[in-house]
């Protein structure tokens, strides 16, 4: 037996809940005689589920008589089965105005809420809803929305008259060429924006990404991202890492596809992309996945599905690359964040430590409204809603912040008059809606120390404050050397590049309050005799010898140098600054070398192949004219034998 469409069974059930009241109904709504002909002919179609002559009918009743409040509402119920919510809601509106509180009219209450709070009308829909739940049926589904809804128009009042100040302006027409552009993405140093773009509104034109550049502080015309990433088929909802080389994009219907929409990855390398890549089955289900956002090392991905397992309808996700390069089993982000309703577009902030979303599971103006929610020690905390103008009625969603938090982007409505429906806008970024983590970058290029040639090196940042964690991972551009990393502020980083037959080189940085970006470029030196590496993480406290535990980071990335080339042997110097005897230098210099090769053969390395020496204050790198060269004096080095 073939199964009814979905809105067949809605009329039927509408109709078993109103044939037999409407069939009984008294013609006392009106006291025009014709009126009340046409609204009993009104009925009498209705019972032959002949829609279209019932609606003619109420229309000629309410025509003659445009109090009569009876025919109002049973057009407005025609309405609202035929999903013409506009004609619904207006109806509603004349009829219930004319017509005194009855508790036989909860469920036009109720309906009528309804289309008043997805208009923006809070205050009508608070009135209804508050109807509703003085005559409706309690402790139904109904009942709880309701209160829930409630809830909900008291927010929304109380965020209009309490706006966010939120003054967005549109980027240009050099992005805003388009009929439609949105989910606008930016590299970490704010010079690169990718977006989804379409020519026409409806479902079947074609969705690609587009690049813009700034120059001069000014954003130059977009341009199709690359012909190995744009196709016939549709590319949206795309990601780029903070260093602008990977990208995470959307693509549905494609033939190596799992499901209706999937989850696709490119690489650059020099100014080429890489032939995108379905993320494979341990990422992408039969289900919808979409809207990635990448993590600032391109090596975690926040995005949305509908699969399997989640809290509600559509989740928030969370993949993550292994030392491998394959991607884990997504975690669903769980109930902190997801709800029994929709959440999508995600935003993971450069830091890491603000996620921003969409969702209609929690207190807000109506439809998907944008949140942000900061990481805590225990996980995620309680998403915050971002308030009014940001957030109305209507469906909000995609937006970014830039890792400064200085300003943000999101899409929006086309100032009127224009032939763009949807555009690209940039705000100052309010306080209140900012990351709880500022964030800064580095950049710079990486090559050979003695060709000079630029180098494909790996570039790893430990935070030294949490446990030695690894918080990026990056590869410098093989073509130019080139990368980037992203710095949260007020903390210390332990930065590490390697390159195979190359010695690896560290450096200690700690951000400062203050999110100027750094420039450091690497020269490291071609594995062999004489070459030698500042090791920058290690720490002692003054005048002694006990490694103190963040040194651990450091020696243990040397112990995994040293077993990456077991045939080299190394000396560990120690060198101190001019400040105290040279005696006492000389034995704290020696003391510390040493105290760095008991712990590497502590962790297996063999002691055949170290040389521990102290050479005190006899071989500064820098004048010790000042505090920051003696601190470039104390230092333990690592030279090939």
């Amino acid at each position: 037996m073939p199964r009814l469409p979905l809105l067949c069974l809605f009329i039927i059930f509408f109709l078993q809940l109103t044939a037999p009241a409407t069939a009984q109904k008294p013609a006392e709504g009106s006291a025009n005689k014709k009126a009340q002909n046409a609204y009993q002919e009104g009925l009498k179609y209705i019972q032959a589920r002949d829609f279209e002559k019932a609606l003619v009918a109420f229309n000629d009743a309410v025509k003659r008589d445009s109090t009569f409040g009876e025919a109002y509402l049973e057009a407005a119920g025609l309405y609202r089965i035929l999903q013409k919510e506009e004609e619904a809601y207006q109806y509603y509106r004349r009829g219930l105005a004319q017509m005194e509180l009855k508790p036989g009219r909860s469920a036009d209450y109720y309906n009528y809420a309804d289309l008043a709070f997805t208009r923006g009308q809070y205050e009508n829909a608070s009135t209804y809803y508050q109807h509703y739940v003085q005559f409706g049926k309690k402790n139904s589904r109904q009942m709880q929305r309701a209160t829930q809804q409630l809830e909900n128009a008291k927010f929304a009042q109380y965020a209009i008259k309490t706006p966010v100040d939120f003054k967005p302006q549109p980027l240009g027409e050099g992005v805003n060429k388009f009929n439609l552009q949105y989910s606008p993405v930016l590299t970490a140093d704010q010079q690169a924006l990718l977006f989804t773009a379409r020519n026409g509104s409806g479902d079947l034109d074609d969705e690609n990404l587009y690049l813009a550049s700034r120059k001069d502080g000014q954003w130059q015309a977009a341009v199709p991202i690359s012909e190995a990433i744009n196709s016939e088929l549709n590319e949206g909802a795309a990601s780029l890492s903070g260093d602008g080389r990977v990208l995470v994009f959307t693509s549905c219907n494609r033939q190596d596809s799992y499901g209706s929409c999937d989850l696709y990855i490119s690489y650059r390398e020099g100014n080429e992309w890489s032939k995108p890549k379905n993320m494979g089955r341990t990422v992408n289900t039969s289900s919808w996945d979409s809207q990635p956002s990448l993590s600032a090392d391109g090596r975690t991905i926040y995005f949305a599905s509908n699969r399997k397992g989640g809290q509600g309808g559509e989740d928030i996700w969370v993949t993550k690359q292994q030392e491998d390069g394959n991607w884990s089993l997504p975690v669903n982000l769980g109930p902190k964040v997801n709800t029994t309703g929709r959440e999508n577009s995600p935003f993971l902030h450069a830091s890491g430590n603000t996620l921003y979303f969409a969702t209609d599971g929690l207190q807000g103006m109506g439809g998907l409204d944008l949140f942000k929610v900061n990481r805590e020690k225990n996980g995620w905390g309680t998403p915050q809603n971002m308030g009014y103008p940001l957030n109305t009625h209507r469906d909000e969603s995609s937006i970014f912040i830039s890792p400064d938090n200085k300003t943000g982007y999101y899409s929006g409505q086309a100032v009127a008059g224009t032939k763009v429906e949807v555009a690209l806008l940039q705000f100052e970024v309010p306080e209140v809606w900012k990351s709880k983590t500022v964030s800064s970058f580095a950049q710079g290029r990486v090559f050979d120390a003695v060709s000079k040639k630029p180098l494909k090196a790996t570039v790893q940042v430990y935070d030294l404050d949490s446990a030695s964690v690894i918080s990026q991972q990056v590869n410098s551009d093989g073509s130019s050397g080139a990368y980037t990393i992203v710095l949260n502020q007020k903390q210390r980083y332990a930065l590490y590049v390697t390159a195979p037959n190359h010695v690896l080189e560290s450096r200690h940085i700690s951000a400062t309050s203050t999110s100027a970006p750094l420039a450091l470029d690497f020269y490291l030196q071609p594995l062999g005799k004489g070459a030698k590496a500042v090791l920058s993480n290690i720490f002692f406290d003054t005048g002694k010898a006990e490694l103190r535990p963040e040194s651990q980071t450091e020696l243990n990335k040397i112990f995994q140098f040293l077993k990456a080339n077991p045939k080299i042997q190394v000396e560990i110097a120690g060198h101190t600054d001019n400040v105290g005897q040279p005696a006492a230098n000389q034995k704290l210099s020696e003391a510390r070398a040493k105290a760095v090769v008991k712990y590497l053969v502590s962790k297996g390395a063999p002691a055949f192949i170290f040389q521990a020496k102290g050479y005190g204050q006899t071989q500064p790198d820098a004048p010790n004219t000042s505090e920051e060269n003696r601190q470039l004096n104390r230092r333990i080095e690592m030279r090939i034998l």
